[in-house]
């Protein structure tokens, strides 16, 4: 995976920041597809990733990248508006910069291939732009190299034991599904998942 192709993150980021845009303050408490997290953990999620992310692929390394995920929820800031599609901005531009594919780097507390965690980076907004346009009732479409690129990253090694992915149980999806169905089972998530009904 270390030879994996450099995608630009910038379609990512922009479709992210979209879909955030369209997001009015009285989707902030609706559920998503991650049981724990409601719309407005998921946009500081996004938020908090995409500064660790850029500083990944800047090698700037300190508090951004060295810790790992809490337990708590992420809050969401009160200028998330204006500062979410900066940090995307900013997260895409980083992953263009040369350099920022190669050697090693870490984000989260992991390290990684500089080239792996590019692909983590993508694969993040390419979920979680599902998570959020899942949750809102709109409309979402990821380009086929996106979509590759996340199904590399989380299909299970040949050899691997069980039905655990890089995220944690596989949703098992037919074959012959949609490819954003596919990855979207790959990272744990039923592609058929809804908002409940009120």
């Amino acid at each position: 995976m270390e030879n994996a192709t450099r995608i630009d993150l910038g379609t990512a980021a922009t479709r992210m920041a979209r879909l955030a845009a369209g997001i009015g303050d009285e989707r902030l408490g609706d559920p998503t597809p991650c049981p724990e997290y409601a719309v407005r953990e998921v946009l500081a999620h996004v938020a908090g990733l995409s500064v660790a992310f850029r500083d990944a692929a800047r090698k700037d390394f300190g508090p951004t990248t060295d810790t790992p995920p809490g337990r708590e929820r992420p809050v969401l800031e009160d200028d998330w508006r204006t500062d979410l599609p900066k940090a995307l901005d900013d997260l895409a531009a980083a992953w263009r910069e040369p350099g920022a594919w190669e050697g090693d780097t870490q984000a989260g507390g992991v390290g990684l291939p500089a080239a792996v965690m590019g692909m983590v980076a993508l694969n993040e907004l390419v979920i979680h732009g599902w998570d959020l346009a899942r949750a809102t009732g709109q409309d979402y479409a990821v380009e086929e190299a996106e979509l590759a690129s996340s199904q590399a990253l989380l299909a299970p090694a040949e050899d691997a034991q069980g039905e655990d992915g890089f995220f944690g149980p596989i949703v098992p999806v037919p074959d012959d599904a949609p490819l954003l169905d596919r990855v979207v089972g790959l990272s744990g998530r039923r592609p058929d998942w809804r908002p409940p009904a009120s």
